[in-house]
């Protein structure tokens, strides 16, 4: 399972994402240009010291990443989504791909998913912030996959 963040306009926001990964030991993609040098004081306090424990792969375009990320389904979190993400059947290998703050993707990489995937929300609300989404549907993955982290159990605990 990997997340991939197409052209992220926040540093909060990706450094949050981040943070996640390397929590739920998964790796990252950042798909640039993004809004922010990759480097910035807003994103090293956002993921504080836990963005020395995640792999952080840097793509100089879509274009890249496309041509290297072949192997596994590209699952696109979208508000033009046609399938709720509670309902989708994730796999062990997916990247979980994650657009714009500001503008989503293009449609060209809408159209290059091989899933789009909605979370439902109250009626007359456009999206929520992308780091809740990601957490959301990473969640969700990891779990239908059985491939959340080790927690204690109530023996161990």
């Amino acid at each position: 399972m990997r997340i991939a963040l197409f052209e992220p306009d926040i540093p909060q926001n990706t450094g949050a994402v981040l943070r996640l990964a390397a929590c739920m030991g998964i790796a990252v993609d950042i798909i640039e240009p993004c809004g922010f040098l990759l480097g910035e004081r807003q994103m090293r306090r956002a993921g504080m010291d836990y963005l020395d424990h995640v792999e952080m792969v840097r793509h100089n375009s879509w274009l890249d990443f496309a041509g290297q990320n072949t192997a596994s389904r590209r699952v696109l979190l979208t508000t033009r989504g046609n399938m709720a993400y509670d309902r989708f059947v994730f796999q062990k290998d997916d990247t979980l791909l994650i657009g714009r703050e500001s503008a989503g993707v293009p449609d060209e990489v809408h159209t290059a998913a091989d899933a789009r995937i909605i979370i439902p929300m109250a009626p007359g609300l456009r999206s929520l912030n992308m780091a809740m989404a990601a957490a959301m549907a990473l969640g969700e993955a990891l779990r239908q996959t059985g491939a959340l982290p080790h927690s204690p159990t109530a023996e161990t605990a």
